[in-house]
């Protein structure tokens, strides 16, 4: 008698693009996808690239992650065409939504709760503050929303956001009288509000001073591996220094995209940054243009860049 085969078919095996059950899962959280996003009647959904197809999609995955205080309106279109909307990296006690007295509607994007898209969460957000009567205060979000809500890009009129970087969050009672509770969380709030700025040249790129050290945290639009086959062409070239005594370190992945990340020498300041930023980007755009082989050595910087990343969750 013929012997039984002894391979297995597996029975979980996957389309191209998909995630397999014992994958990790694409959130970042190291847990195999099966025990988190994929797990059955468990996870909730997980969109990779949620702001994908927004004119400001880096600006605000940088607010969202990267920029302690700052501010950009956000026009709508259709029926809110009319409404005046303020998006914010963070509001009070990591409040959701504030409506004003005004009936202008700020919108935050440093929350607490995550239920897998947040372009839903903040599309479901949004239409709450707007529906709610002005000076109705803060709007929350305590369960997932619906399916069919709509989503941050059914709601905006597209385009580049002029984001205002504050130096704190005084912005909060710039036009109100601060109660004992909101001057509590301001106060609680300062602390966490590192300098920073954002370069005027280039798109989402922000300097930024963390207690004695400076850094230069760039957010880029570009798939993820074309972007590292461009920045291990750069590496190995020597042209990733953007300026002199600055040093490439990483990167952060949030949201589908990548943040490359330079130390800086302590007193370089944002000025500095602005000319040598955009000739960077132009070094950058022919790498990227760059469709041969990566050579071994290429290869090597790749990997190596690859595994000095840190995903935001």
């Amino acid at each position: 008698m013929a012997k039984k085969n002894r391979t297995k078919t597996s029975a979980t095996a996957t389309a191209p693009g998909e995630v397999g059950p014992r994958q990790p899962c694409p959130c970042g959280s190291g847990k195999r996808y099966k025990a988190c996003h994929g797990a059955p009647g468990g996870g909730d959904v997980f969109v990779k690239r949620p702001f994908e197809g927004l004119a400001s999609e880096t600006d605000i995955v940088a607010m969202r992650e990267l920029v302690p205080a700052a501010t950009a309106l956000l026009p709508l279109k259709g029926e809110y065409a009319d409404r005046v909307v303020k998006l914010c990296t963070l509001l009070p006690m990591a409040a959701p939504a504030m409506v004003r007295d005004s009936g202008e509607v700020w919108l935050g994007l440093q929350v607490q709760h995550a239920f897998g898209d947040p372009s839903r969460d903040l599309g479901a957000v949004l239409v709450d503050a707007l529906a709610a009567d002005p000076g109705a205060g803060m709007i929350g979000l305590t369960s997932a929303p619906a399916a069919d809500a709509p989503r941050l890009q059914d709601l905006v009129a597209d385009g580049p956001l002029s984001v205002e970087v504050h130096e704190g969050f005084d912005y909060w009672v710039a036009d109100m009288e601060a109660s004992s509770e909101l001057a509590q969380a301001l106060e609680q709030a300062e602390g966490a509000a590192a300098p920073t700025a954002r370069l005027t040249q280039v798109t989402a790129a922000y300097w930024t001073r963390m207690g004695a050290k400076e850094h230069l945290r760039w957010v880029m639009p570009e798939p993820e591996d074309a972007l590292l086959d461009a920045l291990a062409r750069l590496h190995v070239s020597g042209d990733d220094v953007i300026v002199p005594d600055a040093r490439f370190v990483g990167m952060f992945r949030a949201h589908g995209l990548l943040a490359p990340v330079w130390d800086l020498a302590v007193g370089t300041g944002p000025e500095a940054l602005e000319d040598a930023a955009a000739a960077f980007k132009e070094k950058l755009d022919a790498a990227l243009a760059d469709t041969s082989e990566l050579t071994t050595e290429q290869r090597s910087a790749r990997n190596g860049l690859a595994n000095r990343q840190v995903t935001i969750r």
